[in-house]
């Protein structure tokens, strides 16, 4: 053989071993996970502890979902048959039936797998109990979770998202993957040597996980703000400079856990009051004045309150109708005191065509962009430009009441575009998709924002909205120390009555600090009666809390 041909068939024979080597590294290191969870299907029966989904995180990364430990013990039944006594002890520890879980030990080879918690873990462990082992694991959630209503719930059958963030991206959370465990038997089912019940993990696969708007330390403040003072409604903050709603909360919330306990609650736990409409009150006075800069017309300087106006046929009380009338006011003191009377006569000044035109351009009467968000949400309602008006229905738009519905979250951008100026954001809730490292893989947030008012007009709303809270009905909003605030309070009548009480809400809503302000917050209290003592103080102590934390 000459060398040629020698040099030749050396080389082929090289190339084969070569290939030969590339595919046994990728069958052993590339494929060799999904070959052997794949292989050991083929003799394993399993139960599946967890199906994976991607997590719903704030504005900074930190997790709303999984934050909560919980341990599975896991009990095998092949290594525990006929071992009355060490059944006897699990049992006790789990506070389960012993005849019902012999009964299962018996007859079954499959784990089986009971929820506890890290004390009786710790006390089976002292028991020294063979066939037993433990899995360490996340609640996604809990009773203490935050933004319940944002986030939603997950079917307890299946882990489907059943409502909110849970529900509207859904493709987007979940994951075809699960964890289980199993054992792995021979054709007698005896244990397999070096295999037996086993922990099987998926393989690692990138997840997507969705990031909010909302900052998970505000959220806290609110919702601890709400639960310590007992109270029905809702609160929405948001970013005065770009839109973002930084919390949401609605009270009273639920138990991720226990949904069908509150589909026939009268306290309404699934409902999201920060989304739902609501009659305003006094605060639409904000509008009112707003209509006025808005056409030029200068407000009364020396109005004269005598605490009622009579319109035909119907009287108009003032809230100074016990003391006989505000008396003398301009527009700084009546919107401070909250003067029907000088609204009432501006109102007809200005007109109804202008006011609710102007409450168009503010969003009321209209789904905001949180609706294409994924938050179920009202639009809340204004009436008829064009049919006819007389004075008594002026009178009732100019303070608030009647026809007009709005939602806690469309006030709290009325009193962002005041605070930065005039500009109207689109208000944002779901910032982004992102994978596992943080890296964006889909921008929802949408910046924009569309000049409705001029900033000399909020100027000047924002000197009679920091008047409210150093002399008027919002003292309880004051904030002097911190920089000081400014706002509107609201007494909204319904016209419901429920065992002979008249049901009326409470609002408060304002900004801070007066420079430069950062957050708006809308407090919404369900039958407060009075803005100004039970809403205002809500405002009050969330805002403190904000500042005091940095935040």
């Amino acid at each position: 053989m000459n060398k040629k041909r020698l040099s030749i068939l050396l080389s082929f024979f090289s190339v084969l071993i070569i290939l030969l080597i590339i595919r046994v590294f990728y069958i052993q290191v590339q494929m060799g996970e999904k070959l052997s969870i794949s292989a050991t299907g083929q003799r394993i029966s399993s139960i599946d502890i967890k199906k994976h989904r991607g997590n719903i995180l704030d504005t900074n990364s930190i997790p709303f979902t999984n934050r909560v430990n919980k341990v599975y013990v896991v009990i095998k039944p092949l290594y525990l048959k006929g071992n009355e006594k060490e059944i006897a002890k699990i049992a006790k520890v789990l506070d389960i039936n012993y005849s019902n879980l012999k009964r299962v030990i018996e007859f079954k080879k499959e784990p089986v797998i009971f929820e506890t918690d890290n004390y009786k873990k710790d006390l089976l462990i002292n028991e020294k109990i063979p066939g037993i082992s433990f899995i360490n694991s996340l609640k996604r959630y809990d009773n203490n979770s935050l933004a319940k209503h944002v986030l939603g719930y997950l079917k307890e059958s299946d882990g489907v998202g059943e409502s909110g963030i849970e529900k509207s991206y859904n493709d987007i959370l979940k994951h075809n993957t699960k964890s289980s465990i199993g054992v792995v038997t021979d054709a007698k089912e005896n244990l397999v040597t070096g295999l037996g019940y086993r922990f099987i993990d998926p393989l690692k696969d990138e997840k997507l996980h969705l990031k909010l708007t909302l900052n998970y330390h505000i959220q806290k403040i609110a919702e601890n703000v709400m639960d310590k003072n007992s109270l029905k409604g809702a609160v929405v903050i948001q970013d005065v400079i770009n839109g973002d709603i930084v919390a949401m909360v609605s009270k009273p919330d639920f138990d991720p856990h226990k949904i069908d306990k509150y589909l026939e609650s009268t306290d309404k736990e699934l409902f999201n009051r920060a989304v739902a409409s609501y009659n305003l009150g006094s605060i639409f006075k904000i509008v009112v004045l707003a209509s006025s800069y808005s056409e030029n017309l200068v407000p009364p300087t020396n109005c004269y309150c005598t605490g009622f106006l009579t319109l035909g046929s119907k009287e108009f009380k003032c809230s100074s109708y016990a003391t006989g009338g505000h008396g003398f006011v301009d527009a700084k003191d009546a919107f401070a005191s909250s003067c029907n009377s000088y609204f009432i006569e501006l109102g007809i000044q200005v007109g109804h065509k202008t006011i609710l035109e102007t409450a168009r351009k503010f969003g009321l009467g209209s789904f905001t962009s949180i609706k294409e968000q994924g938050i179920d949400e009202s639009s809340g309602y204004l009436p008829n430009v064009n049919k006819h008006y007389t004075h008594g229905d002026i009178a009732n738009i100019s303070i608030g009441q009647g026809d007009i519905l709005v939602t806690p979250l469309q006030v709290a951008n009325i009193i962002s575009t005041i605070a930065n100026g005039g500009i109207k954001n689109t208000m944002n809730i779901v910032d982004s998709i992102v994978d596992s490292d943080g890296n964006t893989v889909k921008k929802i947030k949408k910046e924009q924002g569309e000049r409705i008012l001029s900033k000399e007009i909020c100027d000047k709303l924002k000197i009679f909205m920091e008047e409210v809270t150093v002399n008027g009905t919002g003292t309880k909003a004051n904030l002097e120390e911190y920089g000081g605030s400014g706002g509107k309070t609201g007494s909204a009548e319904t016209g419901q009555v429920v065992n002979g009480e008249k049901i009326v809400h409470g609002w408060f809503a304002g900004y801070f600090p007066k420079t430069n302000p950062r957050y708006s917050i809308s407090v919404f209290v369900e039958n407060g009666k009075s803005g100004g003592n039970t809403a205002a103080p809500i405002f009050q102590d969330i805002a403190k809390t904000i500042i005091e934390k940095g935040l």
